[in-house]
């Protein structure tokens, strides 16, 4: 009875360090998208536009986000079911560790993601992430760990981009909490966005 309660325990244990990795490897990875895109700009400016822009105040801290992008499997049909937006808090420098990102992820398998109101945790298909990179690991705040909520808004979306508002709480698995408030963005599709 004792090794099995031990197995069980060290089976969970297991399980949560896989989807914490798992949550780690996709910031990871969208940030050395933004990194790689940041690096591949146009003579005209890398997508520097006035009219586009990821803004956020995260624990009172206002903040014009860099390296902004939204994509999503609907540039084509028109027909979204899951859409990426996110940005980092600087441009990457290559020199040191990445700066902190925020991104929110929707997925709507066999559905299309439309206008309207997305609130975690009542609606699974979001998750809002805000991650902090440090020599000891990634630091991730996120919507999985607690049940707060945080609401996005999208008020439009096409191939031509998305716009909306968004705001609630983070935390990570520690139980420390960043909070999200006057969230706006305006994004061209896959198209890297700086201030």
């Amino acid at each position: 009875m004792r090794k099995s309660i031990m197995n069980n325990v060290l089976l969970q244990e297991s399980e949560t360090a896989r989807e914490s990795l798992k949550i780690v490897y996709t910031i990871l990875l969208l940030s050395l998208i933004a990194l790689i895109f940041s690096a591949c700009s146009n003579d005209e400016g890398g997508g520097n536009t006035s009219e586009y822009y990821f803004k956020a105040t995260v624990d009172g801290r206002e903040i014009n986000y860099h390296s902004a992008k939204f994509q999503g499997d609907g540039g084509t049909d028109n027909i979204w079911e899951h859409v990426v937006v996110g940005a980092d808090e600087t441009s990457y420098t290559f020199n040191g560790p990445l700066p902190p990102s925020l991104d929110f992820e929707i997925w709507y398998n066999a559905g299309n993601i439309e206008p309207g109101d997305y609130i975690s945790p009542t609606d699974e298909r979001l998750i809002v992430r805000y991650a902090i990179q440090t020599s000891e690991g990634t630091n991730v705040y996120n919507t999985s760990w607690h049940d707060s909520p945080f609401k996005v808004t999208i008020e439009a979306i096409s191939k031509e981009g998305i716009k909306g508002t968004m705001a609630g709480t983070l935390q990570n698995q520690q139980g420390e909490t960043r909070i999200i408030t006057n969230g706006s963005f305006n994004l061209p599709y896959d198209q890297l966005v700086n201030p």
